[in-house]
């Protein structure tokens, strides 16, 4: 089905990283796997040529399907304007104001991976399934001291529980991809531990695993040009030895807030008595 529209169409895909996903089983466990209802509102970016959208939207209240190809738009369009619970949207994903929405089902352009997962993150929407480059998903779910162990892995504990469903190889699509790739079922949920200041500690996470081959202090220290930690020696010296000892990759995402609040309450305090001082 999916190989005769895309010859139909006359689609060779790849212009826009496009790998389209032409395996009916994999197409149907990942609609499986999104669980909807006739309520639910359904984002899919990167729609393509719509063989997921055609059968997103037999299951759910509305599909909104976001491409930025303006040759997929056309066959988009030329297949959905007259079915009602369509809603084709022209454009780039980063780049536009995504509408309300309950579940995001997508293969997402691998190439904006990083960014459009967390600009999905700052929405409220009760569930994600979500296509990515399998090394990309391996390191959404990773645990500490493993090589997967990533700045990408805490921002995602932050926002949301992720786990892989399965993992798709690359004859699943046409053309094919480089690499296999794997489906993540990300559920949002609020923050499992304090973070003081959130811009702050996204900061930190990326700083020091700019420098993960260092350990805590050194990278914080390399890094201070953009942290701007006033006193930093000071700072550092009152902050637990055990964790500035280790690196960022063996440091859980709760023990890394626990410092990064540490440095806040810090930064604080020696603010305080400069203020008294004069």
């Amino acid at each position: 089905m999916v190989r005769s529209l895309l010859k139909k169409y006359n689609i060779k895909g790849g212009t826009f990283d496009q790998h389209f996903l032409v395996d009916a089983g994999y197409l149907d466990r990942i609609v499986a796997a999104a669980e909807l209802g006739p309520e639910d509102v359904v984002l899919e970016i990167g729609a393509g040529i719509g063989n997921l959208t055609e059968r997103l939207a037999k299951k759910a209240k509305k599909v909104i399907a976001v491409e930025l190809d303006p040759v997929l738009v056309r066959v988009l369009h030329d297949r959905f304007d007259k079915i009602e619970n369509i809603e084709i949207i022209a454009g780039d994903a980063l780049k536009i104001k995504l509408p309300e929405f309950d579940k995001v089902v997508s293969n997402l352009p691998y190439s904006i991976s990083s960014e459009i997962t967390f600009k999905l993150l700052h929405h409220k929407f009760k569930l994600g399934i979500l296509m990515y480059q399998y090394e990309f998903a391996a390191r959404m779910v990773s645990s500490p001291n493993c090589k997967d162990y990533s700045r990408l892995t805490v921002d995602t504990c932050y926002f949301a529980d992720a786990s892989i469903l399965m993992k798709v190889p690359k004859n699943a699509f046409q053309p094919a991809p480089e690499v296999d790739s794997a489906v993540i079922k990300l559920v949002p949920r609020p923050a499992p531990f304090e973070v003081k200041d959130q811009a702050f500690f996204m900061d930190f996470v990326a700083a020091v695993f700019s420098q993960r081959r260092k350990k805590l202090r050194n990278a914080i220290l390399n890094m201070n040009h953009v942290l701007k930690i006033p006193s930093i020696k000071e700072v550092i010296a009152q902050l637990p030895e055990d964790m500035m000892s280790k690196r960022a990759e063996n440091l859980t995402p709760e023990e890394l807030a626990k410092v990064a609040n540490q440095i806040i309450d810090l930064k604080t305090s020696l603010l305080a008595n400069e203020l008294k001082g004069q």
